[in-house]
């Protein structure tokens, strides 16, 4: 394992929503995203001797089909899709394919030098 190895990147999934930038009616859902950068910090710092850095991603909305069914589920898809996009100053919701670099990048030997991150990808929404 990474222990062994004293080498390995952990990337936990936090959010931009609460955790980061305040959102309405998402009390539950916040803090445990904040609580991930809690423990993102505390594994890296835990960590960093043994080789083993720990960060974190921070998406903001990315379309994804969790999304598009909180989007059904709420009677109103177009109002809520509405309410979702006005949120996004860069006008559009994320692809999932546009957060995998950051991935990558931090999953990869390229990283070796970062550690306890929050890694922001969220089209300028915690501005």
């Amino acid at each position: 394992g990474m222990l062994e190895k004293k080498d390995g990147s952990i990337i936990n999934m936090a959010s931009v929503a609460s955790s980061i930038k305040g959102a309405p009616n998402r009390c539950l859902y916040g803090s445990t995203k904040a609580a991930i950068l809690g423990l993102t910090r505390a594994v890296a710092a835990d960590y960093v001797s043994e080789g083993i850095r720990c960060n974190a991603l921070c998406p903001g909305t990315i379309l994804t089909p969790s999304i598009e069914q909180r989007m059904h589920d709420s009677g109103d898809y177009e109002k809520s899709r509405k309410e979702f996009l006005a949120r996004q100053p860069i006008g559009r919701f994320a692809s999932a394919e546009e957060v995998t670099g950051i991935l990558i990048h931090l999953a990869s030997d390229d990283s070796k030098f970062t550690t306890g991150t929050f890694q922001i990808v969220d089209g300028g929404w915690s501005l």
